[in-house]
């Protein structure tokens, strides 16, 4: 089992992490220089320029063992200035690259957002921020790293409580400590707390919750207290400076996690992503938590409790096919809930349980699931 850090080595690995970040900065810039060389050689031969993306689908994910975590597998797709459908996706992610690089050598940072606007500030034809992230995503599948590693940063919405001290690493800030029980709404997860060193920590697990108003419920029932739990807030699909932490606080701190959801096939999807890895995202590395454990709400739990539900929509119906189709999602227990869903074609929020009054969930329904958890 991981162990947790001693004050001994604390200092080691801060400045090893200084050390690593200037390496990774350097071999970013080396990887963004080759593609640019390619194109521009491939120009003089009179060729036409040509990149070899990998396919992000979960036609194209495959497990490892060693990583516990899928990642993609070797197929790829052709990107060609050739082909006049290419020629646009082709000349953004050019830009994205090169942006990347101008953000890189200028020790700044842009949140995809800001990315979006420079892109149309200097011409280039987006139709929305959602096209503007997925390009991002093409240039961190070419150059096999992640967005941070190119100082492009989405913008922050998951939070942490808890019994634990934090202590900064990043200039400016480094040495101060804070305590993350200090505040009751909890603290940003961004990068400056995902790469803090961990100091006193007096839980004895993790809480991860999809939904506000329930990470807001927990604070105010001291669940933090009642079953030592640090509670993050993951606002929907847990972002990558969430994911780290997490997988930071198994690994180091040796902490168990337990994943919370609505009790529908995107939540279910939620919880997968955390444990198994994202397909969209299955270039990046070490950012899921394979030990995690998916504590519902379960379809399942609907009829067990008998939980105020919806009928499933469209949507949902899309998504249980994908997720059918999905090899994450062969085994029990998820293959047996994506087939309940199915058969019960019903839905339900974490929030149903307050038909039983509002400290239900955590009065009586955690301590039930984490008791049935441990049993297995």
């Amino acid at each position: 089992m991981p162990k947790k850090r001693t004050a001994a080595v604390e200092g080691e690995a801060m400045s090893g992490q200084l050390y690593k970040s200037d390496e990774i900065k350097r071999e970013v810039l080396g990887r963004l220089k080759k593609v640019g060389v390619e194109i521009v050689e491939a120009l003089s031969r009179g060729d036409w320029p040509t990149l070899h993306l990998p396919v992000r689908s979960t036609k194209n994910i495959v497990y490892d063992q060693d990583l516990r975590q899928y990642i993609l597998g070797s197929k790829k797709a052709e990107r060609t200035v050739a082909n006049i459908r290419h020629l646009r996706p082709f000349a953004q992610l050019v830009w994205v690259a090169k942006f990347a690089k101008q953000l890189l050598t200028s020790g700044k940072t842009s949140t995809l957002r800001d990315t979006y606007y420079v892109a149309i500030g200097e011409g280039i034809d987006f139709e929305s921020q959602d096209e503007s992230d997925d390009i991002i995503l093409e240039v961190e599948s070419l150059i096999n790293h992640p967005r941070e590693d190119m100082n492009i940063f989405p913008e922050e919405r998951a939070a942490i409580y808890g019994d634990l001290v934090i202590e900064y690493t990043i200039p400016g800030f480094r040495g101060q400590r804070v305590d993350l029980s200090a505040h009751p709404d909890g603290y940003s997860i961004g990068p400056a707390l995902t790469t803090a060193e961990f100091g006193r920590c007096g839980a004895e697990q993790v809480f991860v919750i999809e939904k506000g108003a329930v990470f807001s419920r927990f604070v105010e029932e001291r669940a933090d207290k009642k079953f030592k739990a640090l509670l993050i807030h993951t606002a929907g699909q847990s972002p990558r400076n969430c994911r780290k932490l997490i997988r930071r606080l198994r690994e180091e701190l040796n902490l168990p996690v337990y994943i919370f959801t609505d009790a529908d096939p995107y939540g279910v999807h939620i919880a997968s992503v955390l444990i198994h890895g994202s397909a969209l995202s299955a270039h990046i590395r070490q950012i899921n938590v394979p030990d995690a454990v998916w504590a519902g709400v379960y379809a399942t739990d609907i009829t067990k409790y008998k939980l105020p539900a919806l009928r499933l929509t469209e949507q949902d119906y899309k998504r249980l096919k994908e997720l059918e189709q999905d090899p994450r999602y062969t085994v029990d227990p998820w293959r047996r809930e994506v087939q309940y869903f199915g058969k019960i074609k019903r839905k339900a929020e974490l929030e149903a349980f307050s038909r039983y009054g509002l400290e239900f969930i955590v009065k009586d329904f955690l301590p039930e699931r984490l008791t049935e958890l441990q049993k297995r």
